[in-house]
């Protein structure tokens, strides 16, 4: 039987990985109703989970192939793409309100985590134990998150959204093993389809997966959020993208090392100098932006896009044959120009920000 063009492989894939995290999310969230799950819990862990299982199999069977490139590309790109356009695109519909849980708290581990992965992967590779780390890592988390899940009531999900999601023990176990199937099947498509694209493209595994499989594998967390701030559940929208990318580095990225066994999991040196430090400064700068008046306006998610456009290009112009001249003049223009206008930009966010709390002290004194 002949193959399909890489290019119909990579969008069936994309649709069958869709279909499959529906189908999971739907099927995890019946399941942890049933046994009596906290419904924040299940916001932050579970949904964030079905959301983030096209990347965990897409990963998880690139290393399983040996190409290890695609699979931590994959995981860098997710990451980068979810803040910059899932909460972006998020924000450009309807200004965002920040909880302070996350300021607090989820952002900051966030920050920490991937400043620890960027440390592991300064080697040139992730080791098993590194590996064993991050999984411990997110069964730690998980149980700090159920622990912790009744300390802030006004944190609970409605009633209301908790009815929608149940169902009997049956369908929730249907959905829950179709959406496996699909997931498996459509991050075999994928992975196929992206490596026959790399090889016909002329370009490394890691360009592929830092955007083209990096934006298939995050549709389920655009759709997510978009749809969540579109019917004003920011606090869902936003804590998609944060739980999505805590999943990605601390399962996805844990899971593919322990996988790789004794040789660890390969990291290309341009991702370590590149990919990585550009997504723990795109965590870093949610930080600013969550401050704002918590709240993520319009104009700060256009920026986000804005953001992700740069990065499109630089990547684009470094896959392009004989584009080494043009592609560091764009680095340094952006470096030059784009980079201190934006610092400049956040700073004035936190002083605007601090002025504010100030002006409200001051009338509440009064």
């Amino acid at each position: 039987m002949p193959s399909l063009p890489s290019s119909v492989e990579i969008i069936l894939g994309i649709l069958v990985l869709f279909g499959g995290g529906e189908l999971f999310v739907a099927g995890s969230v019946a399941l942890s109703l049933l046994l009596g799950i906290p419904q924040l819990v299940i916001g932050l862990t579970v949904v964030s989970l079905g959301t983030s299982a096209p990347e965990l199999f897409v990963s998880l069977i690139s290393t399983l192939r040996g190409d290890a490139d695609l699979a931590v590309s994959n995981v860098v790109g997710s990451n980068i793409f979810n803040i910059l356009v899932v909460l972006g695109a998020s924000a450009a519909i309807v200004p965002l309100r920040v909880r302070s849980r996350l300021v607090r708290r989820d952002v900051p581990l966030l920050l920490g985590i991937s400043m620890a992965v960027w440390g592991m992967a300064s080697a040139g590779r992730v080791t098993w134990q590194a590996g064993v780390a991050l999984l411990f890592a997110m069964v730690a988390n998980v149980v700090w998150e159920m622990r912790t899940a009744s300390e802030d009531p006004s944190e609970a999900e409605a009633e209301d959204d908790i009815e929608e999601g149940r169902a009997t023990p049956l369908v929730a176990a249907l959905k829950l093993a179709a959406g496996l199937l699909l997931l498996v099947l459509g991050s075999q498509l994928l992975v196929k389809g992206a490596t026959t694209a790399a090889v016909a493209l002329g370009v490394s595994q890691t360009v592929i997966g830092l955007t083209i499989v990096a934006a298939g594998t995050s549709m389920p967390e655009l759709v997510t959020s978009v749809v969540a701030a579109y019917r004003g559940r920011a606090d869902l929208a936003i804590g998609n993208v944060v739980g999505s990318n805590l999943l990605n580095q601390v399962l996805i990225l844990g899971l593919c090392a322990v996988a790789s066994g004794g040789k660890g999991l390969a990291v290309d040196p341009v991702m370590v100098s590149r990919d990585l430090p550009i997504m723990v400064a795109t965590t870093l700068a949610c930080l600013p932006i969550f401050w704002s008046n918590g709240t993520i306006s319009r104009l700060e998610g256009w920026l986000l896009l804005g953001l992700y456009g740069l990065y499109l290009v630089e990547q684009v112009l470094s896959a392009t044959a004989g584009g080494e001249i043009v592609d560091n003049t764009y680095r340094f223009v952006v470096l030059v120009a784009v980079l201190p206008l934006l610092m400049v930009f956040l700073v004035w966010q936190v002083l605007r920000w601090k002025q504010q709390r100030k002006l409200l002290a001051v009338q509440g004194g009064e």
